[in-house]
């Protein structure tokens, strides 16, 4: 018996090899089929060149032996031989023992093999009643229906496994119950009209779960500009036999976004906010829609609704508060920014929080701290608003955190190091097991590294670089490698010249930290610190926009220094300024692709391919 099992098992290793790892030959049998050439067979001719040939006579004896074992692929290949009659007789026979005492067993699907065999012999009417078999065994148990439409379906035989939703709908009355299983196989099949069709009668039927018609349109619409047309036409017809569509008008604003026509989808949003006297919710969601998508012009359009319905409605202040976030992304990805728009901006959240003191507990107190320090060039302004902000009662922890941290930042602005390693300190220890303390500690590090202190920093960095924050871990791993891969022979001199540096830029004196730089190149122009000192100046070209002088150092750190621990950074930064300052997206994937490709082990590899997914027309949490 044990030489009987070993022969078996060598044929079936034969057939794996010849089927290239999987048993290709039975897909696509159907009862329409018009060639006797089975879509395996040039795969096989390729993979068989040295390999044994396996005819049906061998697994004959093999299947005589052992036919449970060996029925599939004995099947196969007789189908393949074209000795339909044998292929036949096999089924026939396993029907004849099929199990009474269980009708609905595995056996039932001997109908499908035997129509495959008919439908392969060209004998269709013989085919089809075998398949039609099948269907007469739906009684509207959903576990049997889905059976019966998988067997089709991994047999390739489409149309029947479309026939058998469609029959196990009808026999209990519920039209649209498998309409997303239909629509995947109408859409496979080429009939996007037809898989709209059931997509829509199906969320509306069902209230339907929207987020899950989403996933499935973008699988079945992508980018495509035509589809993406069609599904809004569709929507629109609906629209208009059901105006009080909750879910249609939801699905046409998701088509508007996904053709990028934000001025459409707010249109949409407005007319459903209207119509249903949302009180500007459904503007809200849009308006963070849109913050999420960087489309911040499209966001302050929504909001800006908001804020016209009037100060009484619960959305107002979200609005207020969204329409500032909003203008300031604006005014940050400005090319050259004005000081007229930089203090207009300083107005309004001055306004709001006069206003509405509780927002110095939010997110809003941060944004105009930043805009006081980094862009009005006033660090004590930015300072005083923290401050404010720590005091406000009802706070939450985290939050104070937050601002400490960004405090400390603006400590170092003006020159107050020991302030601000002082306020890292007071994070750290109040959030010592959390990733703010971690953050805290990092910031530390970093202090102790522009003072020159490296040692000291260095012994901070080797525990960070376990931090549970992945950011953190990376940061830390990244300015230790720096520390440990730039002195050379104890001479401390250019790395402590390029950690001074680092601080002046920190500080914003752009001018005194190219000086520096420039130090540096000069006595000690072979000095490993090269690639970071271009890396260094791509960072201040892109910090004052000029992205042709950026990009060009960038290309010059990929192309001589690709292989060194900056080469993956640089690509990272080509194709986020490809795609977020110049807006040429072809040239982000490039770079995106390139990262992915030429850097596997590279930290942004999940930030790239989930900006490539975006590029390339998926929509992402």
């Amino acid at each position: 018996m044990r030489t009987g099992m070993n022969i078996v098992k060598l044929v079936l290793f034969s057939i794996l090899l010849l089927c290239g790892g999987s048993c290709v030959f039975a897909q696509h049998i159907t009862i329409d089929t018009q060639t006797d050439q089975s879509p395996g067979d040039s795969l096989r001719k390729d993979s068989v060149k040295k390999e044994p040939v396996i005819t049906a006579a061998v697994l004959g004896d093999v299947y005589t032996k052992s036919p449970d074992s060996i029925y599939s692929e004995y099947l196969h290949l007789l189908i393949k031989e074209k000795q339909f009659k044998v292929a036949e007789k096999i089924v026939l026979e396993r029907m004849s023992k099929r199990n009474s005492a269980n009708p609905y067993g595995q056996d039932i699907f001997l109908h499908i093999d035997l129509g495959d065999v008919y439908a392969w012999e060209k004998k269709y009417d013989k085919a089809k009643l075998q398949y039609d078999t099948m269907l007469q065994l739906l009684n509207g148990d959903d576990a049997l229906t889905q059976r019966i439409a998988k067997a089709f379906m991994d047999r390739g035989n489409d149309d029947y496994a479309i026939r058998t939703y469609n029959t196990a709908a009808n026999k209990i009355n519920a039209l649209y119950y498998y309409s997303m299983a239909l629509a995947r196989l109408y859409d496979k099949c080429g009939r996007l009209d037809k898989a709209i069709e059931l997509i829509l009668l199906g969320v509306r039927s069902q209230g339907g779960n929207v987020e899950a018609v989403k996933t499935q349109l973008l699988e079945m619409l992508g980018d495509d500009a035509a589809k993406l047309l069609q599904m809004q036409k569709a929507i629109v017809i609906k629209i208009n036999e059901d105006p009080g569509s909750v879910v249609y008008a939801e699905l046409l604003t998701w088509i508007y976004t996904q053709k990028n026509d934000w001025d459409g989808a707010l249109i949409q949003i407005e007319a459903v906010d209207e119509r249903n006297k949302e009180e500007g919710r459904r503007l809200m969601d849009l308006g963070r829609l849109a913050m999420a998508a960087r489309q911040y012009e499209a966001a302050g359009k929504a909001y800006d609704d908001v804020i016209m319905q009037g100060k009484d409605l619960p959305n107002y202040l979200g609005a207020r508060a969204g329409k500032l976030a909003a203008t300031f992304e604006v005014l940050k990805s400005d090319s050259t920014i004005k000081p007229t728009a930089v203090s207009e901006l300083r107005k309004q959240y001055d306004s709001l929080l006069q206003e509405y003191p509780k927002q110095y507990g939010a997110q809003t107190a941060a944004d105009y701290a930043m805009l006081e320090a980094q862009y009005a060039g006033n660090a004590p302004k930015a300072i005083e608003i923290l401050q404010r902000a720590i005091t406000e009662p009802g706070i939450r922890q985290n939050m104070i955190g937050a601002f400490k941290l960004q405090m400390g930042d603006y400590y170092v602005l003006t020159g107050r190091i020991w302030d601000a390693s002082l306020t890292y300190s007071q994070v750290d220890k109040e959030f010592k097991q959390d990733a703010l303390g971690e953050d805290a500690r990092f910031r530390n590090a970093k202090l102790a590294y522009y003072r020159g202190d490296f040692v000291w920093a260095q012994r901070q960095l080797s525990i960070l670089k376990s931090a549970t924050s992945e950011l953190i871990a990376n940061d830390a791993l990244s300015l230790s490698v720096l520390i440990t891969e730039n002195v050379e022979d104890s001479n401390y001199v250019p790395l402590e010249r390029f950690a001074h540096a680092s601080l002046l830029l920190f500080e914003n004196k752009d001018v005194e930290a190219e000086a520096l730089l420039d130090s540096i190149n000069t006595a000690y122009p072979k000095h490993p610190l090269n690639d970071d000192i271009i890396m260094t100046r791509a960072d201040i070209a892109l910090k004052h926009h000029d992205y042709n002088k950026a990009l060009a150092g960038l290309k010059t750190v990929y192309e001589k220094y690709g292989q060194d621990v900056l080469g993956d950074d640089a690509v990272f930064k080509m194709a986020e300024i490809f795609q977020d300052n110049l807006h040429q997206n072809d040239q982000a994937k490039h770079y995106y692709e390139e990262l992915i490709i030429g850097y596997p082990g590279s930290t942004y590899i999940q930030t790239a391919r989930h900006r490539l997914a975006i590029l390339n027309g998926a929509v992402l949490p």
